[in-house]
């Protein structure tokens, strides 16, 4: 038993504390920064899990995690026999959510790793790429403020969505049209906004006057005044 907490003592004199310090300083801003650039080019409020709040605790356990496995093999023997009993249940919704995890693993394990110019690399190439790839969109359409739900009888449809449309599109400061669906009577178009340029009350009403017989629903993604 003492000789077992020699060692391990033994173990733990071999990293300088200031160094895990930075380690775990480094991995925190990687973390804080991935959450960002998830917000920023995909993050969806309305259905996905928001993810990327878990990045920063993921981060630093990671980091840890790898810096105690790298001390000793029994040890890190012990660390993945004691992680093997987690089950993860909840289902990821949106598939970039599983790039941006293994992004913060990598990240955690360049900085227990004290590879630090690897990360700078790997965070300059990820932006780079995500830019090229969803930059010029993102920077086109920031629709991130809610979507509004608007919901019309399949009878007065076609005459009422092109109206209804650029009814929303006049008291928003941007809006697009997402999805449309068909139940029973009814014919529901879902937009995403950024900025009403009216308060809800007026919305409603300039929406009715498009159609008379339509329901709105407006939904922000965070808390925010009416107009």
């Amino acid at each position: 038993m003492l000789k077992g907490i020699k060692e391990i003592q033994q173990l733990s004199g071999r990293v300088d504390p200031w160094m895990f310090c930075v380690a775990l300083l480094a991995s925190l801003a990687a973390a804080i920064i991935a959450a960002g650039l998830y917000a920023r080019f995909y993050e969806r409020r309305g259905t996905g899990s928001q993810v990327h709040r878990s990045f920063p605790l993921l981060a630093i356990s990671i980091t840890t995690l790898f810096i105690a496995v790298q001390m000793s093999l029994p040890l890190s023997l012990g660390l993945l026999g004691a992680l093997s009993i987690i089950r993860f249940r909840t289902p990821i919704k949106e598939p970039e959510e599983v790039g941006f995890i293994m992004l913060v693993i990598a990240a955690s394990i360049i900085c227990a790793t004290f590879n630090f110019q690897f990360l700078v690399i790997l965070y300059a190439v990820a932006a780079i790429t995500l830019f090229a790839v969803r930059g010029r969109s993102v920077l086109r359409q920031d629709r991130g403020d809610g979507i509004i739900i608007i919901s019309v009888k399949k009878e007065h449809a076609d005459k009422a969505v092109s109206a209804i449309e650029a009814c929303v599109r006049d008291n928003t400061r941007d809006a697009a049209l997402e999805s449309s669906t068909s139940s029973d009577d009814l014919v529901s178009l879902q937009f995403a906004f950024s900025g009403l340029t009216c308060d809800i009350e007026a919305l409603r009403s300039h929406v009715g006057q498009a159609s008379e017989s339509s329901d709105i629903n407006v939904y922000f993604n965070r808390p925010a005044p009416l107009r």
